[in-house]
């Protein structure tokens, strides 16, 4: 990582100490230019540049203690740039998913007056690093500033589909090709190990990566256009398991999913060591695991796959469920509220 990356040390001033508009001046210079916009940030609202065809949006939520933790029993603290990064991470994802490109994101943050300024600087830093490195062409256009009892950040995102056809989850087909684009288990390792509550320092250089997984997902941003252009009949965002996000694909299409567990072996392989380590099943981190935030996607049986994609189940028809090896799999995945 670069020093960009770390989080600045902790001490100085509490967002309490300040007023809203000193820390939104910390804040904007962070957030780099407002691009694509009329007017940025400043005003009552943003002004974007207008995009030919539909309008893209969606909205996520990180809260504090549900979605990340501030200091866990090991003593890992969650830096501001770990969820200003994963913020935009899975915003972007969203976009993604519909087979579009992001253009803007809009950012609410919701704070305790104890929080250090310098966690909302490296959040402000996360959010910019995210979108750059992930290959975004967009930017943070405004937000907003709030008080409250814990950290709470919230980003929507717009985007385009220049010119292609939302990719929806309705659109799976008897006979179509179940694929998968970016990874698959390695956030849920990555969570398990952190929850674990062993120091870091024993798991090793493996370790750290799943626990960066975890903290700063790579959606692959490439996969989603190409896969529009390529003819999916259906796709969504992995992040909330294969088996429950498939789940959903299956039931909008009223379709059956059914996952090769030969395929997915190669995701498992490089997570049996932690999963050792832990005394549990990689495969269950593949299937339940969310947050990595790669793509399930449907294609006819003839496409090409686009780059990136790897073949892991076929559509059928029946009642709409998902199976494993054409055997009935437990459901397996997060769901935020019977969870």
């Amino acid at each position: 990582m670069t020093d960009e990356s770390q989080p600045t040390a902790p001490g100085g001033p509490s967002v309490g100490g300040m007023s809203e508009g000193e820390l939104l001046a910390r804040i904007f210079p962070l957030l780099g230019d407002a691009r694509g916009t009329l007017v940025g940030p400043g005003d009552d609202a943003a002004v974007l540049a207008e995009t030919p065809g539909p309008v893209v949006l969606s909205v996520d939520t990180l809260v504090e203690d549900a979605d990340f933790r501030l200091v866990r029993s090991n003593g890992f603290t969650t830096s501001g740039y770990d969820v200003g990064w994963k913020s935009a991470a899975q915003n972007l994802s969203d976009i993604n998913a519909m087979g579009g490109t992001a253009t803007s994101l809009v950012v609410s943050l919701t704070l305790p007056p104890h929080t250090p300024v310098t966690w909302v600087e490296d959040c402000a830093r996360g959010l910019a690093a995210a979108i750059r490195e992930l290959g975004a062409v967009c930017s943070v256009v405004g937000g907003d500033l709030g008080r409250g009892a814990q950290i709470v950040v919230t980003a929507a995102v717009t985007g385009t589909l220049e010119g292609r056809q939302p990719v929806l989850r309705s659109g799976a087909q008897p006979g179509h090709v179940v694929a998968v684009a970016g990874t698959l288990g390695r956030a849920a390792a990555g969570l398990a190990l952190l929850e674990d509550g062993r120091p870091l320092a024993v798991l090793g250089a493996a370790g750290e990566e799943l626990v960066a997984a975890q903290l700063r997902p790579r959606p692959p941003l490439a996969a989603g256009p190409a896969a529009a252009s390529a003819g999916a009949g259906a796709m969504l965002d992995i992040s909330d398991g294969l088996v429950r996000d498939s789940g959903r694909i299956a039931t909008a299409s009223g379709v059956q999913l059914d996952l090769d567990p030969a395929a997915l072996l190669h995701y498992a392989e490089p997570l049996r060591a932690a999963a050792g380590l832990l005394g549990v099943d990689a495969m269950d981190w593949v299937l339940g695991g969310g947050e990595d935030h790669g793509l399930l996607a449907t294609f006819p049986r003839d496409a090409l796959l686009p780059p990136g994609f790897t073949a892991v189940g076929s559509v059928g028809l029946g009642t709409p469920r998902v199976t494993l090896a054409s055997q009935a799999t437990a459901l397996r995945g997060w769901d935020h509220f019977a969870d």
